[in-house]
């Protein structure tokens, strides 16, 4: 049965639960990281040396990168679901998840550190309102790719969606004053509909 190793409040954990969710995958999952620490420790270094989650072991075969895992575990059981058939539309869709962690990432990490893992009276807001008018100005980019589309790729949930939709569900969450974005917003209830979603992602951010 296919191991993860991370805990689930982490956005790269989730997008691998997400995905198996959606898939039917069975699975076991330990907590790694964060305050249940064990990342550091040997035997968890020897099969991921970076030190953090999540990590994968499906029948032996051990694998890191969240994006990665997703994408190995989408083209194993959802190939044609999750993962596009068409070599045209698996690269479409793998760009979004890059974009995810190449774009958006980078200031949506000064945002949820900053209003939800920092005491107020130590957050640095000029910190997050740059990072904030980023988000907004980027999402736009993907406010427009999603206009007469359900998801990303179109009609249908695919690999694309799930790295992208966890880090839009924390920055519709925590910035209510930004520009109306209603594809986006539109596109935000078909992914909160999934059962993967349900089950994963929309839960209290922590």
């Amino acid at each position: 049965m296919l191991k993860i190793l991370g805990r689930s409040n982490s956005a790269n954990v989730q997008k691998v639960l997400w995905a198996c969710e959606e898939m039917g995958v069975p699975f076991e999952r330990e907590d790694y990281g964060g305050a249940f620490g064990k990342t550091k420790d040997k035997a968890y270094t020897d099969l991921n040396p970076n030190s953090v989650v999540p990590t994968i072991i499906d029948d032996g075969f051990v694998l890191w990168e969240s994006n990665a895992c997703t994408r190995y575990l989408a083209a194993k059981h959802g190939k044609g679901t999750l993962c596009p058939s068409d070599l045209r539309d698996y690269a479409d869709a793998d760009r979004w998840m890059d974009w995810q962690q190449t774009t958006v990432l980078p200031f949506m990490t000064p945002i949820f550190w900053g209003l939800v893992r920092t005491a107020e009276a130590d957050r640095d807001m000029t910190v997050i309102n740059a990072a904030i008018e980023k988000g907004n100005a980027v999402y736009a980019v993907l406010d427009g790719r999603l206009a007469g589309r359900k998801f990303i790729m179109g009609d249908s949930l695919t690999m694309a969606d799930i790295p992208v939709g966890i880090q839009a569900y924390r920055f519709l969450t925590l910035v209510k004053d930004r520009p109306s974005m209603p594809n986006l917003e539109a596109w935000m209830e078909n992914c909160r509909a999934t059962k993967g979603f349900k089950t994963w992602i929309d839960l209290p951010l922590t």
